[in-house]
């Protein structure tokens, strides 16, 4: 009998794949301890969510700026090089914010270091996914890879925020932040030592030049876009969901809910790296954008908390094909020199809309309550959908000849032609 999962067992065949994989995800811990473990810490010292999640959202804008210079080093040094420094720096800065909340310092001071230790963060999911797209020449095995990375992350959140709310209960508030800053480095640390499978450095060729900006091609920018408004569904998700739980006297079930979220995306990863899709990268990417809109208005039949929980899988079997299609787009039209800055800004636009997301969803609750407030991510949703698809119109063609852009012209034939 054929074995359906035998696409995971080849691209794991790839000597140091396993390695660098595992490494990148213990180096993505802190994606689900950075912004609880600091608004636990911040909480448990200071008595005041308002001014947690001020500075949680620091945390977060910081590291949505810093990760893409990060990544641009990369590009240039190797991601070795690159990884260790901000390993170290991260460790250090982190230390001292962690020092300064914990030591009651003035609070400027907090806001200073939490953004410091924000942009100290490299994004190791980008890394990851750059390795793979190196490793793998045929577009149907980066699809694999690149689904499989997408149940890592949503591993990294069913099981860091309990983890990290236990530790800060039962132990001290500042600990969930503590550990997770710990596991994260030690990953990050790991991943830069494995140099035999980290991408090439592609020179610039002599008398030109790389701007800043130059890695911001059209298909970047529509995928980037599009996750700004899909990153205000996650970031409303989770407070609108934790709010309605409460006005139903069940708050417990918050969890069972955000989990069950989490798991749709990670069921739908799993079948999505197994599948022989048609189309192009293009038209994936678009289809998937609208399913995850036309999927995620479920949310305005949610009545109760078994109705939540049901409504919130259906919604979460779309997350990790609109995630994939659009790294995927991404990995096929960015030039190879910048491959690592390219995926990192892709989920720079995650962040800035997450951060969006919450503080809409907090406003809504307060307005409207948690049963109104499910509007917020529903129309999140929609304009995802509908950036997709008037991105989808306005790139549309075929992708850049390979030369700098692709492996190799065979592993890019999927641009043009329907999947075999």
């Amino acid at each position: 009998m054929r074995n359906p999962f035998a696409p995971y067992g080849r691209i794991f065949a790839v000597p140091g794949s396993r390695s660098f994989s595992f490494a990148g995800w213990l180096a993505r811990v802190p994606m689900s301890s950075m912004g609880l473990g600091s608004v636990l810490m911040v909480a448990g010292e200071s008595g005041s969510y308002g001014l947690a999640g001020a500075v949680s959202g620091t945390l977060a804008l910081a590291f949505a700026v810093g990760s893409p210079q990060w990544a641009r080093g990369m590009d240039r040094l190797g991601q070795g090089r690159v990884l260790a420094v901000s390993a170290a720096v991260y460790l250090l800065l982190g230390a001292a914010f962690v020092g300064v909340v914990v030591g009651g310092a003035p609070l400027w001071s907090w806001f200073v270091l939490a953004a410091l230790t924000g942009a100290s963060a490299a994004n190791v999911g980008a890394a990851v996914r750059a390795r793979w797209a190196h490793a793998l020449p045929a577009a149907e095995a980066r699809q694999t890879a690149f689904a499989f990375e997408s149940v890592v992350d949503e591993v990294v959140f069913v099981v860091g925020p309990p983890t990290i709310t236990f530790l800060a209960t039962l132990i001290a508030p500042p600990a969930g932040f503590v550990v997770g800053l710990l596991v994260g480095i030690g990953g990050t640390v790991w991943l830069s030592r494995q140099t035999a499978t980290q991408p090439p450095v592609h020179r610039a060729e002599p008398g030109t030049t790389r701007s800043a900006t130059s890695v911001l091609s059209p298909a970047l920018l529509v995928v980037a876009v599009s996750y700004l408004a899909v990153g205000t569904v996650f970031g409303a998700m989770d407070v609108v969901v934790v709010a309605f739980a409460e006005e139903q006297g069940q708050p417990v079930m918050a969890g069972v809910a955000l989990a069950a979220y989490a798991a749709g995306s990670l069921v739908s990863g799993l079948l999505y790296g197994i599948l022989t899709l048609p189309g192009s990268l293009l038209a994936r990417f678009v289809g998937c954008g609208l399913l995850f809109a036309v999927a995620t208005q479920t949310l305005f039949l949610v009545g109760s908390v078994p109705v939540l929980v049901v409504a919130v899988f259906l919604a979460g079997l779309t997350i990790a094909p609109v995630l994939v299609a659009g790294m995927s787009l991404v990995e096929s039209r960015v030039a190879r020199a910048a491959l690592n800055e390219g995926l990192t800004w892709t989920s720079t636009g995650l962040t800035l809309g997450v951060t969006a997301g919450a503080a809409a969803a907090g406003a809504a609750v307060d307005a409207w309550g948690g049963e109104q407030a499910f509007l917020v991510p529903a129309l999140g949703a929609a304009a995802a959908g509908a950036l997709a698809l008037l991105g989808g119109l306005l790139v549309r063609g075929p992708a850049p000849a390979p030369g700098d852009h692709g492996p190799a012209p065979a592993a890019r034939r999927d641009e043009v032609s329907p999947a075999p």
